[in-house]
């Protein structure tokens, strides 16, 4: 749902649904790929070359950055579970709990291992299959927030809505086009058997900058710089 309204006309979001808790989903999905590619790197994986792209963000499941490829999903999962939306806008909800759920899925159910290195004994082809729906659901669901639900508002109108809004939607829009190109590039690149590493740091790319800008990210940096400026000014 959208925020156009003042503060007094407002619906007032539910716990931790908020800038902040949007700001975080965003910068969860901007880093993710550069932490897996740099801890992996830092904690070779005997079998496989140090500082080389794996074949996909899923693939790191297998190195030494393994627990930030499962806290940081383990994370977003928590914050699409709790994410509220604002009261009465049930879509914010069922869409963040599916996307949260999916999440889960992709933590729990892993691809298949990398070249050069032996699978666990309990990972088969049903896991590989169960891991590629779940993720596919969850890209799914960040096309959705940023093409659907991000740009609702209270407004019907377009023209009629606040600039600042209007921006928003236009970046948000652009983001969810940007995602299901690179789905899509992905998609085509697996059937060949090729790399998808690439595309799904842009889909990931594209997530996390349509949460930053709904959660507005860049008046939280702008108010911490104020109220550094004026203790700075004040001492």
């Amino acid at each position: 749902m959208t925020d156009d309204r003042s503060p007094t006309e407002r619906d007032v979001p539910d716990g931790l649904s908020q800038r902040a808790h949007r700001t975080v989903i965003g910068v969860l999905g901007l880093f993710l790929p550069v932490l897996l590619y740099v801890i992996a790197g830092l904690r070779p994986t005997t079998g496989l070359q140090a500082w080389i792209l794996l074949n996909s963000v899923s693939a790191y499941y297998y190195t030494g950055a393994v627990g930030i490829f499962v806290g940081v999903l383990f994370s977003l999962a928590l914050f699409l579970f709790t994410y509220r939306g604002y009261v009465g806008v049930w879509a914010d909800r069922i869409v963040g709990m599916t996307g949260g759920a999916a999440a889960v899925m992709v933590a729990l159910f892993p691809t298949g291992t990398p070249d050069g290195l032996t699978g666990p004994a309990w990972w088969n082809k049903a896991t590989g299959r169960i891991h590629t729906v779940a993720a596919i659901v969850l890209f799914v669901t960040f096309i959705l927030f940023s093409v659907w639900l991000f740009r609702k508002s209270n407004i019907p109108r377009r023209p009629d809505r606040p600039p600042p809004k209007r921006l928003r939607d236009d970046i948000c829009l652009a983001c969810g086009l940007v995602m299901i190109a690179a789905v899509l590039w992905a998609g085509i690149a697996a059937l060949g058997d090729g790399p998808i590493f690439i595309p799904e740091t842009v889909a990931m790319l594209g997530f996390a900058v349509s949460w930053l800008v709904k959660g507005e990210a860049h008046q939280i940096v702008r108010d911490a710089a104020t109220r550094l400026m004026r203790k700075t000014a004040g001492d």
